[in-house]
């Protein structure tokens, strides 16, 4: 009976494409970055699931910096700079990640900002962090997978 409950799983997930597992990872972890960075702008808004769409010049929210200096208060880093970096960042990396472009390169980048964000902004929330850094590294090891610009660039 133990033999028949771990062999029919294994092969139901055999057959599961690796692609579709790292554009899904993709995604996910994309968009967590990207909704984030979405919060700290005005003028500019896209978010196609919701029905959001504003192509304005995207201007950084007051109440970002008020956050960076307040609640996220990064040591060795003025809140300024990092508010912009960081709100860059939740915007340039996704896209790559979305697009598979530069893919290990990207997921590096949001690992890194999980890793800041675990230690000095919210290190209560290490089970969402995990998660995160989970799919980062998925990534930045198996790369963004068959259906990517990576793909179609290194053939």
């Amino acid at each position: 009976m133990l033999n028949l409950l771990t062999r029919v799983p294994e092969q139901l997930f055999r057959t599961l494409p690796e692609a579709l597992i790292l554009l899904l990872t993709r995604f996910a972890l994309a968009t967590v970055f990207w909704l984030s960075g979405q919060t700290k702008i005005e003028d500019f808004a896209f978010n196609p699931l919701a029905g959001q769409f504003e192509f304005g010049l995207p201007t950084i929210k007051e109440s970002t910096f008020f956050l960076f200096e307040y609640e996220y208060a990064l040591p060795l880093i003025p809140a300024n700079l990092a508010a912009y970096l960081a709100t860059a960042a939740e915007h340039v990396l996704p896209i790559l990640l979305i697009l598979g472009l530069f893919t290990r390169l990207g997921a590096a980048g949001i690992l890194a900002m999980t890793l800041v964000i675990q230690i000095f902004v919210y290190p209560s929330a290490y089970a969402l962090h995990a998660s995160w850094a989970a799919m980062a590294l998925l990534l930045m090891k198996q790369g963004a997978g068959r259906v990517s610009l990576d793909n179609l660039l290194t053939r």
